[in-house]
Order: C-alpha cells, then structure tokens, then sequence
C-alpha cells in the first residue's frame, strides 16, 4: 500500500527531480511533489513524497530525517490526512 511523507526544511533551490533522487534509494517512488505559493510561484519549503509501500516508507524516514540536504536538515515522517477548511468566500 502506498504511503505519503511529508518533507519539511526542503532547501528553495531543490527540485522535485532532485527530491526524487533523494528518496529513490530508498524504494520505489510513486510521485513526487513540491508546494509552491499561488502567488509567487516560488516554493514554500515544503513537499510530499509518495512511497509505494510502508516498508519503503520507514526505510526513507529512518535514513532521511535529520539528513542535510543542500544545507538544511530535512523533516521527513508520515503525512498527515488534508484536514477540510472552510471555503474563503470573498
């Protein structure tokens, strides 16, 4: 069963193809996916990496979190449910 990590601390200048060679050590890689701001277009900081089983999951968290990555050490655990917000309404 898959598996989705949320990565924290990513550096400004990764890509999702250099994320995607970071984790690929780890097992299989279903998709990857950095979050930028709808305003600037820039990254926030912050991403989701989709693992194809738990396995590769809490091999991936167990090597990666705290590991420097472009000179920031990198959040990595299991991804929390997208908690339903409200609708803005402007």
């Amino acid at each position: 069963m898959e598996t989705r990590l949320f990565v924290g601390n990513l550096s400004f200048k990764l890509t999702e193809s250099d994320l995607l060679d970071v984790f690929s050590p780890y097992g299989d890689v279903m998709q990857v996916r950095i979050i930028l701001d709808r305003e600037t277009g820039r990254p926030r900081g912050f991403g989701f990496v989709t693992m194809g089983s738990e396995e590769d999951a809490n091999k991936a968290i167990a090597a990666l979190n705290g590991q420097e990555i472009e000179g920031r050490p990198l959040t990595v655990n299991i991804a929390r449910p997208r908690e339903e917000r409200p609708g803005g309404g402007r």
